[in-house]
């Protein structure tokens, strides 16, 4: 059965579905030796080999799914042209995985890689509407309005965000501890977020994504997920 050549690249572990539509788009992939240059382009996995910068690819047999607590100062990125550290200089295995989604630079706390395309797909649709639920240290102590400002969206460069979850854990003499619960997930979009109502933040970090939970693990630690959360995440 065919199937569109993105997905069947994201399948085979080469990236996410969006930057294989890039990759295509760089003419990189071959099918059969004819380089593709359109988006809508079938692949019959049983027929055509698929080449990508002059490379065989196939099906991933071996699916892997990993919760890394990510450290600050790494990129969420499997190669960074500017040298910094990637995820990958902390998640040793021997399939090509990648990222879902992001954590900024600066941001700390779980992220989930997989070489599994569909399971990246139905995590980073906004249909799903997974919480990712982030504990964050902010300057100042906010209002009621601003908190209710906060969760009832904000205009962030002409986006208006979703409605969100902001409570107070901790207050300290010149800042605060809040757990901060949104299901989107646009770039710095909490840090842009607090900027709005006037507290900047200091420090961030997820907790959690859906049902996946940082629990234990140490920060710069990595684990497999276990059966029942890769049940969740195919069932989502």
């Amino acid at each position: 059965m065919k199937e569109r050549l993105q997905k069947y690249m994201a399948a085979c572990g080469v990236a996410s579905r969006r930057k294989c539509e890039e990759i295509i788009l760089q003419e990189r992939v071959k099918a059969n030796n004819v380089i593709i240059k359109e988006l809508g382009f079938k692949v019959d996995p049983e027929k055509d080999n698929i080449y990508v910068d002059s490379k065989l690819i196939q099906l991933e047999e071996n699916k892997i799914y990993v919760v890394l607590n990510k450290p600050e100062g790494y990129v969420s990125t499997v190669k960074d042209e500017k040298g910094r550290k990637t995820l990958l200089d902390i998640v040793k295995v021997n399939e090509r995985i990648y990222p879902i989604g992001r954590l900024d630079y600066n941001t700390s706390g779980l992220i989930l890689l997989t070489n599994d395309g569909n399971i990246y797909n139905k995590v980073i649709h906004p249909r799903q509407q997974i919480n990712k639920v982030y504990i964050a240290k902010i300057k100042g102590i906010p209002t009621e309005d601003k908190i209710s400002t906060f969760c009832n969206g904000i205009d962030i460069d002409g986006y208006i965000t979703s409605k969100a979850d902001f409570k107070i854990i901790k207050k300290l003499n010149d800042s605060c501890v809040v757990k901060i619960t949104i299901h989107e997930g646009k770039n710095r979009q909490i840090r842009r977020m607090c900027e709005k109502i006037g507290h900047l933040v200091i420090s961030l970090k997820r907790i959690s994504i859906g049902k996946i939970k940082l629990e234990e693990l140490k920060i710069g630690e990595w684990r497999h997920l276990d059966e029942k959360e890769i049940d969740y995440l195919q069932n989502l």
